[in-house]
């Protein structure tokens, strides 16, 4: 798994706090594709044009507990 994409969420969190808090945010190549009020819409956003494994979906706040949500190949959702 590419962690470069949460090392960058994690060094610009105070940035992106204040232009996405409480967001989820798509991140590819360190840079925020789009901001989304819900996971589900940002992941089925997501794999319409990005490739699994290749984006990370991440809970834009400030409580470590709930940021981590990374996206991978084979995953399924029922």
């Amino acid at each position: 798994m590419n962690n470069t994409n949460y090392a960058y969420f994690e060094s610009n969190l105070k940035k992106l706090l204040e232009q996405y808090g409480g967001k989820f945010i798509i991140i590819k190549d360190e840079t925020v594709i789009e901001a989304y009020n819900s996971f589900d819409e940002a992941y089925q956003s997501a794999i319409k044009t990005e490739q699994l494994g290749t984006f990370l979906i991440q809970h834009c706040v400030e409580n470590e507990e709930d940021t981590v949500a990374f996206v991978s190949g084979n995953v399924s959702f029922a």
